[in-house]
């Protein structure tokens, strides 16, 4: 006869299984069916499925199995996958996106997620590089941390980052794909091979306008956006779709491209958005011997810092320097940022200090609605 204890003790164990996609317990999620133990020990799990073709159903079951078997009087596992009916599914989704169903959440005047959009005058200056690797360091130290790689014509993140997988649709909301930690979502994870993106202006505004409001980030505490380098039609739809967001400037130390970057910044007093501060990547780097080599000059972040303070009329900040690291470069080529990959490497450690400082910075709540009210 079925021992219920154990069945509890079961459903127990497997609260603490999570969603590889959601990344909220599958219990949670209405995911476990039937429970049954005989009295081998065989334990009999039934987990249902967001979609027949859950390209995370491997790791599921392994999670389960593994959950089970450590509920005492367990011996063995077996895990039977069926899928959530559409009423199911229904409730599924009306849970996951809560009251005001499919919006922007990220423009509510009651988000406490920290936006930010990182920005750069020119190409080829390291922002998606520098957008990844702070996305990375702050999951690590513990954040909830989501990207959007809103440079829908240069799209590179799911490269950077080493994500292969493609977002799961339940029915017309979109999950996306978790790596180091972090949900990301890019153009780049609907298209075939090295297809090039053509779309004009209104295609852009709606491509970024559908990752704020059909992908489910859930609960974030950082969002970080990869704009297109320069000011044109997506910079500018960011700063309407998230008018809490802040900038961050990133820029070479060279003075074609610290001249460049001063522009990116000095968009914010058209969008209305903070410059949250300059960050200066390719900064000169120390040999062996010790010397320094300076192969794109030095200063320039600071001279950008500078002249967006005294342009700005408030203080902007230069964040940090990152300087020319082997180990970035082929981090990147690896799907594995170096901020994990060499932490302690010149850049990983770097972008880890600068990524701490702005995960730690306080967010003013002023004007801001909070989930609560007087007793």
């Amino acid at each position: 006869m079925p021992d219920p204890t154990v069945e509890d003790s079961i459903r127990r164990h497997l609260a603490q299984v999570m969603d590889p996609e959601l990344r909220l317990p599958i219990t949670q999620l209405g995911m476990v069916g039937d429970v049954a133990v005989d009295g081998e020990g065989v334990a009999d799990v039934t987990v249902k499925l967001t979609i027949a073709a859950c390209p995370k159903q491997q790791t599921i079951t392994d999670d389960v199995t593994a959950a089970a078997v450590r509920a005492e009087g367990v011996s063995t596992a077996r895990v039977h996958l069926d899928v959530m009916t559409p009423e199911e599914r229904a409730r599924l989704k009306e849970d996951l996106r809560g009251e005001g169903g499919k919006i922007n959440r990220f423009a509510q005047p009651d988000s406490l997620t920290r936006v930010y959009a990182v920005a750069s005058g020119k190409g080829g200056v390291g922002k998606s590089s520098v957008t990844v690797n702070l996305a990375c360091a702050m999951a690590a130290d513990g954040l909830k941390v989501g990207i959007v790689d809103a440079d829908v014509h240069g799209f590179s993140v799911p490269g950077l980052m080493g994500i292969t997988d493609t977002p799961t649709r339940l029915d017309e909301m979109i999950l996306p794909p978790v790596a180091h930690g972090v949900k990301t979502i890019s153009i780049g994870m609907f298209v075939e091979g090295n297809q090039a993106v053509a779309w004009r202006g209104p295609m852009l505004h709606r491509a970024v306008e559908q990752f704020l409001t059909d992908v489910h980030f859930g609960d974030l505490d950082v969002l970080l956006l990869d704009l297109p380098p320069g000011t044109g039609d997506i910079a500018i739809s960011v700063a309407q779709l998230l008018p809490g967001s802040e900038l961050l400037v990133v820029t070479t130390p060279q003075a074609a491209a610290s001249g460049i970057a001063e522009r990116a910044g000095g968009l914010s007093t058209q969008t209305e958005q903070k410059v949250a501060g300059v960050i200066e990547n390719m900064a000169p780097m120390t040999l062996p011997d010790g010397s320094s080599l300076d192969l794109f000059g030095s200063g320039g972040g600071q001279v950008v810092a500078d002249r967006l303070t005294e342009d700005l009329g408030s203080e902007v900040p230069l964040l940090g320097s990152v300087p020319l690291d082997m180990d970035l470069r082929s981090a990147g080529d690896a799907g594995d940022p170096v901020v994990l990959s060499a932490p302690d490497s010149p850049a990983g450690s770097a972008l880890r200090e600068i990524a701490a400082a702005l995960a730690h910075r306080p967010r003013g709540i002023a004007d801001r609605s909070l989930p609560f009210g007087p007793a």
